[in-house]
């Protein structure tokens, strides 16, 4: 694998309009943002070879090797005190700048096991191992690349206007989001105990269902909690041309995969929000064989615990029922796993989401910033806060599809390619720049000596 480009900021450049400024003057919020979208403009070229070389050499969950090196060289020239290797490959920094709140904000890091075809001229060509040595396809689906070059732009920000803010600011680097692991692993790894406690922490994601340079954000459950579910349905083998001296799975895995399907539709109030997925099914060994068994691979998402409580019922009674029914025996009844590639619900902190939904309007319109209804898209940023001091939490959509793919979309009714997709690659032009401006907003909004947005 290629190695990922480092390139050192342009910290002690201080641009035109900004020397305009007395030292020590208080600028005005629309003098701010001003300022910053001119500081943007000039660190653009070099975020940008950042972000192209990100997407072209990703790395899967708990393999951020590179990346994280990248993001720790980047905090350590910012004057960051940097820790590595925090949770497996995450990295902390940590900024302290006088007395105030404490901020952390998160960016994920890992890529996606896909063969990317994108089209654009930075697509990922790589094969890299995975966390079990299997050498895999890999790009960055999920634009998580965009998160780490926002959170780059969003620290050389930050760090040229220290006078702007004050407070201690923790800037995470977090591995492992796509399979759920990477959160609870840096906090099993002491990130509230080794490291400033937050006040509040933040996180964006770019999405590819709103146009780029948008802002979506929501209050409450923004994000599904999610179960991944693991069925073997278990019969009786035997020889294909005699059926009757067995109890064939692949029958009733069928048989289950149909039944699954009316959970939501028969057993939940018309208008709850659930999603029952069977994604793969496994079974057989050659065409004249009846096997032992088959294996379902399930995905739950639902935004109310006690809905994902009764899927699950639901589930158990169903493959219990089917598997009765069709004569399986007691002990070969069908087994169902929870695996640990589950997460809770991510709830956006009221307060703290309208606070910031009013930074945002103020930095890019009315027109850019609109509240958006949940997704059922599973995020593991829940985790930070669901810690035993229970931080406000809040993480925002920042557009990633041109917007003119957008409007076609909705004239022809063809979807855009969707975040996980092997043809999504956001749009860098305004999609960085609106990830770094929406980090930056949301960061002096909390620790800014700026007066708070007004309501």
């Amino acid at each position: 694998m290629k190695s990922i480009i480092t390139s050192t900021p342009l910290v002690v450049v201080l641009l035109g309009c900004a020397i305009q400024l007395v030292q020590g003057e208080a600028a005005s919020p629309e003098q701010l943002r001003g300022i910053v979208t001119n500081r943007i403009e000039a660190e653009y070229p070099s975020l940008y070879s950042i972000y192209t070389n990100l997407h072209a050499h990703p790395e899967l969950s708990f393999m951020e090797v590179k990346t994280a090196a990248l993001v720790a060289g980047e905090l350590r020239r910012l004057g960051f005190t940097v820790t590595e290797k925090v949770g497996n490959t995450g990295v902390v920094g940590v900024l302290t700048n006088g007395p105030g709140p404490t901020v952390l904000v998160r960016a994920d890091m890992d890529g996606l096991p896909i063969k990317e075809s994108s089209g654009v001229p930075y697509a990922s060509t790589d094969i890299v191992k995975d966390l079990s040595g299997k050498d895999q396809p890999a790009m960055h689906g999920c634009a998580h690349d965009t998160h780490v070059t926002g959170l780059i732009g969003t620290a050389r920000l930050l760090v040229a206007f220290k006078d702007k803010w004050a407070g201690t600011l923790v800037l995470v680097a977090q591995p492992a989001e796509e399979i759920v692991a990477g959160a609870r692993s840096m906090l099993a790894d002491g990130l509230y105990k080794r490291f400033p406690k937050p006040d509040f922490a933040v996180a964006l994601h770019t999405f590819s269902g709103i146009p780029a340079g948008s802002i979506g954000y929501g209050e409450g459950a923004f994000y599904a909690s999610v179960n991944s579910v693991d069925i073997l349905v278990r019969g009786v083998g035997g020889h294909g041309s005699r059926p009757n001296t067995t109890k064939d799975p692949i029958v009733l895995a069928s048989q289950i995969v149909l039944a699954l399907q009316t959970i939501v539709s028969r057993e939940l109030k018309p208008g709850t929000p659930a999603v029952v997925t069977v994604g793969t099914i496994h079974g057989g060994l050659k065409r004249n064989i009846i096997s032992d068994d088959v294996k379902l691979e399930l995905t739950l998402r639902a935004f109310d615990e006690k809905v994902m409580v009764q899927l699950l019922a639901s589930i158990r009674r169903i493959c219990a029922g089917l598997a009765q029914a069709a004569g399986v025996p007691e002990d070969r009844m069908p087994i169902i796993t929870l695996t640990p590639e589950s997460v809770h619900v991510t709830d956006n902190d009221s307060a703290l989401t309208r606070r910031l939904s009013r930074a945002f309007t103020a930095w890019f319109g009315t027109d850019r910033v609109q509240s958006r209804e949940p997704t059922t898209g599973g995020e593991d940023f829940s985790e930070f806060g669901r810690a035993s001091h229970r931080v406000p939490i809040c993480i925002w959509s920042v557009g990633g599809t041109a917007p003119e793919k957008i409007a076609e979309s909705e004239r022809t009714g063809v979807p855009v390619p969707s975040n996980h997709s092997a043809t999504f690659a956001p749009v860098p032009e305004p999609t960085l720049k609106a990830c770094i401006t929406s980090m930056t907003a949301a960061v002096l909004e909390l620790m800014g000596n700026m007066p708070a947005a007004k309501p």
